[in-house]
């Protein structure tokens, strides 16, 4: 499906906003990214600025992310009667780990660049990384096996979801993989790590 003037114009200009840095891209940088003519004026008639575009790129990612979410669940939700434990979760994980690759752009420019947008930083928050955490809750109340866990679902939601998180962040900033292991590792620790909340059965007497 081919995209329209505007969704090429935000999606260029986050691409060039990562590479470059939101200060040091222009609107014609922009328009000829987008296949428009530079410097005619072609991105106005979509946006009233430049910071527009890139406001526009965060809330659309926002959006996303929450439809996303709210399908990933209903998906898990349809597989929890035929699949394992440790299959469903390895699948939490690796959902977890795709969508944090897949705002690999938008990673850059926020740490590089959101500091000065602080509206901007607070939609990142709260439509792209509280959902993520707040599905990992969701999630892990839902399942049979974890339902006689009295366990602090908040806080467990916080470490796991925040190792998925740092996991993808770290590669992504320091060119090489956490602890140098590689995402089977790293998949199958973070199984390991789920599956020990689980109650311990009671002593045989």
């Amino acid at each position: 499906m081919s995209r329209s003037t505007r969704e090429r114009i935000i999606d260029e200009a986050l691409r060039l906003f990562a590479e470059r840095g939101y200060s040091a891209t222009s609107v014609a940088e922009i328009e000829a990214a987008a296949g428009l003519s530079p410097g005619a004026g072609g991105l106005y008639r979509h946006f009233k600025s430049k910071y527009e575009v890139l406001a526009a790129a965060i809330n659309e990612h926002a959006t996303r992310t929450r439809r996303q979410v709210a399908e990933s669940l209903a998906e898990l939700s349809a597989m929890e009667a035929s699949v394992d434990l440790e299959e469903r979760l390895s699948h939490v994980c690796r959902a977890g780990l795709a969508k944090v690759r897949e705002e690999s752009e938008l990673t850059r420019v926020f740490f590089r660049d959101l500091s000065q947008f602080p509206e901007l930083v607070a939609v990142v928050r709260e439509g792209l990384l509280q959902p993520m955490f707040d599905a990992i809750v969701t999630w892990f109340q839902a399942q049979p096996e974890y339902h006689d866990a009295k366990l602090d679902w908040t806080g467990i939601g916080a470490v796991l979801g925040g190792s998925v998180v740092h996991y993808r962040l770290f590669q992504e900033t320091v060119g090489e993989l956490p602890g140098h292991a590689e995402k089977e590792q790293f998949v199958t620790a973070w199984v390991r790590l789920a599956v020990g909340l689980l109650p311990s059965p009671a002593p045989v007497r």
